[in-house]
């Protein structure tokens, strides 16, 4: 891999993007004998994953890190590069912590919210009437009887969605339970949308999909332009420029719209960059000598207090401790202001009722705002703006001449995913290389 490129280089296939689905097609492309260069603006690889090595040797993910039950392309990737999964340590049910105390299940509260659950799952299965595009999920949780439940179902779909909830339609959230294979699926770990991990962390998927392509990616390469003169196309960064026969833009609508188009795209694509911003997450890992709450009521938690969010217990199976705390929407920009010391406070704060004061002293604090990643944009995906349905998943791919799109928003199978990824990588590089003249390569 290099930061440093020619002034002009050529290429059969351009990729924008080094995240999991650019290199996944890369490779593809790579393996078929087509020549292909990798345009990444950031210095890193992995686009919305990001590992990093704690004090202990261990690695945690501050990105995209689970393996869902079904994700079958990623365990077969994953098994491939012989990297090492385990299942999540996990309980049957998630304690729900409000007010230092824990909710019962059998509360009012938590059966409103089920209820509230359920009926979104039964939209989500028998369609929602486009109408209801205009209803944000803001408004839809006022109608929910009782401050406890709005106050749960607001954080769920926070660090569901890391959507601003008054942006957010219920249209749009019915299509995407849908998608992800209902509220049950997406919820759980075990069985579930956070059933599995890999031990060497999401790196050791982006590292082993770019050893075959070491030469072949431009870090530190942001692509400006993107110029179609009915032979090819010209692809413009910060370092130079590359000219191929196709380009494949795999960064997210919203990111994409910083990328100037000669000529202009569509207006479908436009209405599409317009109609779409990115979520907003705050992640933070707690590293502890052992997994010492499992000997008490376990880390696997939906905490309503403070800034809220989801707490999960993604320790590997010989150790260390590691405790994942998500935190969605606006408030995980109003822990933006903080001092590091701070946000881990208000982090860990609220779970010493639960977890004891132990939990306030990590031994390595890891933490990643997406939403202040310039590169990036925020996570966990591109997410439509409510009143709009040009942005609903999964988002069109139809090329536009020389120009083929690809990222887990174009997935038709689990959109949002690093499966989706995946599936966008292959399914793009198969399109692109169907589209290419016969004697290429």
């Amino acid at each position: 891999m290099t930061a440093k490129g020619d002034a002009t280089e050529q290429a059969t296939v351009v990729v924008v993007g080094a995240g999991i689905s650019g290199l996944t097609a890369a490779r593809e492309l790579h393996r078929r004998g087509i020549d292909v260069v990798v345009l990444e603006a950031a210095d890193r690889l992995g686009g919305r994953t990001m590992s990093e090595t704690t004090a202990l040797g261990s690695t945690v993910d501050l990105g995209g890190q689970w393996i869902g039950h079904d994700h079958h392309r990623l365990m077969a990737l994953a098994d491939e590069l012989g990297l090492t999964r385990y299942r999540m340590h996990t309980g049957p049910m998630p304690g729900l912590i409000h007010r230092s105390r824990r909710l019962s299940l059998a509360s009012p509260a938590v059966l409103m919210s089920v209820a509230a659950l359920a009926g979104m799952e039964v939209l989500s299965r028998i369609g929602v009437p486009r109408r209801w595009g205009d209803t944000t999920v803001e408004s839809w949780l006022r109608r929910v009887p009782g401050r406890t439940a709005r106050r749960l179902l607001e954080v769920i779909a926070a660090v569901s969605w890391t959507a601003d909830l008054d942006r957010h339609s219920v249209y749009a959230a019915a299509r995407m339970i849908g998608l992800q294979g209902g509220v049950l699926t997406m919820l759980s770990t075990k069985g579930g949308a956070q059933d599995s991990l890999i031990i060497e962390g999401m790196r050791g998927l982006a590292d082993g999909l770019a050893a075959e392509l070491d030469s072949r990616i431009r870090l530190g390469h942001r692509v400006v332009s993107i110029s179609c003169d009915g032979s090819g196309v010209i692809a413009r960064t910060t370092a130079g420029e590359v000219r191929a026969a196709k380009v494949i833009v795999t960064v997210p609508a919203p990111v994409g719209a910083s990328i100037t188009y000669q000529p202009p795209l569509p207006a479908e694509r436009t209405r599409l960059v317009d109609s779409t911003y990115m979520g907003s997450v705050y992640k933070a890992i707690a590293v502890y000598d052992r997994p010492f709450w499992r000997q008490g009521k376990g880390g696997e938690l939906i905490v309503l207090d403070g800034p809220g969010g989801g707490v999960f217990d993604t320790s590997p199976p010989d150790g260390p401790g590691h405790l994942c705390v998500l935190i969605g929407g606006p408030a995980a920009r109003e822990l933006d202001d903080l001092s590091v010391d701070e946000r881990r406070r208000a982090v860990l704060q609220p779970l010493v009722s639960q977890i004891g004061p132990k939990v306030l002293q990590p031994v390595g604090w890891h933490e990643k705002s997406w939403h202040t990643d310039e590169y990036v944009g925020g996570g966990y995906m591109a997410l439509p703006i409510a009143g709009t349905l040009e942005g609903l998943l999964p988002l069109p791919f139809t090329p536009v001449g020389d120009i083929h799109w690809a990222g887990t928003e174009t997935a038709i199978d689990h959109p949002g995913y690093i499966e989706g990824a995946i599936e966008s990588g292959l399914r793009v590089a198969q399109e692109v290389a169907q589209a290419l003249p016969v004697t290429t390569g």
